[in-house]
């Protein structure tokens, strides 16, 4: 839809220009690309079929797989790919819909304490959440978007990074904040941190990443088991958020 998130940031095309440009070079396994064309009427790709891969991988080995990608193109990647978008791309359209969606995930009856505080706090201040990421460390090459939904498992082991569209220049740590709140049992928070950095440092990104967590929390109905899921992590990072000089 015109105006829209995803048409703002063009994710579409930024995946096939991922797939002509970055993935021969990327230094993670991607599916391989037969066909990555972009015309007025769409966008076509042609990938690997990798439906037979497990579904998902484990947290810290996609921490390690992340920490590669990024220190591969920390500093390099913004000047080789110009067009990657930035921190804080579409953070109006961003604040607008969270604006929009708070109200009525804050009258839900199975929030908890530690959420609504959180999304109280976020309310009215997205874009400097979204602000914070640029304090976070040097750029490099993120995925965007990397849960464990968007990662397959093959018979060796080895992990492949799908779903592309929100490829960007960004520090790293984002890639893991959100890895985090979308996809880790909280206490496993602290191995896929060691996993990626001993040092992350997640409070820079994680107000822009919990915000995300929330809009996400409420595409899912009220006290089910992936709400549940959703609030537990999201309570790690609110106490995270507290816990933070």
């Amino acid at each position: 839809m015109h105006g829209s998130i995803p048409a703002v940031l063009d994710t579409f095309g930024a995946e096939v220009r991922f797939y002509r440009e970055i993935a021969p070079v990327a230094g993670v396994r991607v599916p391989a690309c037969y066909e990555a064309s972009q015309a007025s009427e769409g966008t076509i790709l042609v990938l690997e079929d990798l439906s037979a891969w497990r579904q998902g991988a484990d947290p810290a080995v996609a921490a390690g797989v992340l920490a590669a990608l990024h220190h591969r193109w920390e500093g390099k990647a913004a000047l080789r790919w110009p067009w990657l978008r930035r921190p804080g791309a579409a953070a109006d359209l961003v604040e607008d819909l969270f604006g929009r969606t708070w109200p009525a995930l804050a009258a839900r009856g199975d929030l908890t304490a530690g959420v609504a505080a959180l999304g109280a706090r976020l309310a009215g201040r997205v874009m400097e959440a979204e602000s914070g990421i640029g304090r976070a460390g040097r750029a490099t090459l993120i995925h965007g978007d990397a849960s464990l939904a968007n990662m397959r498992t093959g018979p060796g082991g080895e992990v492949a990074l799908l779903d592309w569209e929100d490829v960007a220049a960004a520090p790293g740590i984002l890639d893991v904040a959100w890895l985090l709140v979308s996809s880790v049992d909280p206490p496993r928070w602290d191995e896929v941190i060691a996993a990626y950095r001993p040092s992350a440092d997640l409070a820079s990104v994680l107000p822009a990443v919990t915000v995300q967590g929330l809009l996400s929390l409420s595409d899912t109905p009220a006290g089910s088991t992936q709400a549940t899921a959703w609030m537990g992590r999201l309570e790690e990072a609110a106490a995270r958020l507290a816990a933070a000089p």
